[in-house]
């Protein structure tokens, strides 16, 4: 028998991100998420340009669908 594991993938984000969210995929792609590009398939660590850290400027994690308009410190990409 082998062995499978199934994980829940999550809901795309569609609203933009905030302009200090960086991720791997920026610097490889130079796209904040690239789902076609194969080296980046799933690869969701990202961090906050302020404060360098996975932890935004009001201490709450740092992700992609977190990351969004209506969080005290999201900045508009201009």
């Amino acid at each position: 028998m082998s062995f499978e594991k199934h994980f829940n993938l999550p809901e795309p984000v569609t609203m933009p991100p905030c302009a200090l969210l960086r991720s791997k995929a920026m610097y490889v792609t130079g796209d904040l998420v690239n789902p076609d590009h194969p080296d980046e398939e799933g690869a969701t660590y990202c961090w906050c340009n302020k404060t360098q850290h996975i932890l935004g400027p009001d201490q709450q994690d740092v992700n992609q669908a977190d990351c969004v308009e209506g969080r005290d410190c999201y900045r508009d990409i201009v």
